[in-house]
């Protein structure tokens, strides 16, 4: 009986042990983000006639946004971040020669209303403590759909395609957007899509309060961009 106490005692220490570990693990802050900017990134290069623009980070923000049931009630989860680098190259008088250079998005730094919630999005469906997983980047391949002209103060209408990397995977999409440049000398505008978590195998940690959580997850820029080139 003695043996056999002490055995038991040592399984419910390993157990406590390793709970305790694990109530430590989900609930320790996230790994700080690092730096957005890519490491000496120099401003793009630039033709005659054309100008580059930074995003400013200060005044930009991306924002994911699906809905769920949580508790039994509808929900809309919504995720924000404002650490998001790109350059744009814009041509006014030949639009179609203008690009979006690479987009980076510090996956570390998405907050919802929900630490918790976010713990799991950073540790169990982004992954984005792991250092390869840290970033999410959007590789611009085909810049369309822009005006014969580009006018001060004259909104116009944009779709861009190329490649999304989330949690190491990586698929094509295309947003799709509207800016204007301002007489400030700044460029300012959004831009949308629309990604399936299946396609990133993004999936929700399975808890009793959370069900029928949407495959759909609706992306969104809104960036400010500051001439920095031409």
């Amino acid at each position: 009986m003695t043996v056999t106490f002490k055995k038991l005692t040592l399984a419910a220490a390993i157990v406590a042990m390793f709970g305790a570990a694990g109530f430590l693990y989900v609930t320790r802050p996230l790994a700080a983000p690092s730096d957005v900017r890519e490491p000496a990134a120099d401003a793009p290069e630039t033709k005659e006639g054309q100008k580059a623009y930074r995003v400013d980070s200060g005044s930009s923000r991306v924002t994911f946004t699906l809905n769920e049931v949580l508790s039994g009630q509808p929900t809309e989860v919504v995720g924000v971040t404002n650490q998001v680098t790109a350059d744009f190259v814009l041509d006014t008088e030949r639009p179609a020669a203008s690009s979006l250079g690479t987009v980076r998005v510090n996956a570390r730094s998405l907050k919802t209303d929900s630490t918790r919630r976010d713990g799991a999005i950073g540790r169990f469906i982004l992954k984005s403590e792991d250092p390869a997983n840290e970033f999410i980047v959007f590789e611009a391949k085909a810049l369309e759909g822009l005006p014969e002209k580009i006018d001060v103060d004259a909104a116009f209408t944009f779709s861009v395609k190329g490649d999304l990397t989330i949690a190491g995977i990586t698929k094509e999409v295309e947003f799709d957007g509207t800016a204007t440049l301002e007489a400030s000398g700044q460029l300012k505008g959004a831009a949308q899509t629309t990604v399936q978590r299946a396609d990133y195998n993004l999936i929700i940690p399975s808890v009793p309060f959370v069900a029928n959580v949407d495959q759909e997850v609706r992306l969104e820029i809104e960036f400010v961009a500051n001439h920095v080139a031409g």
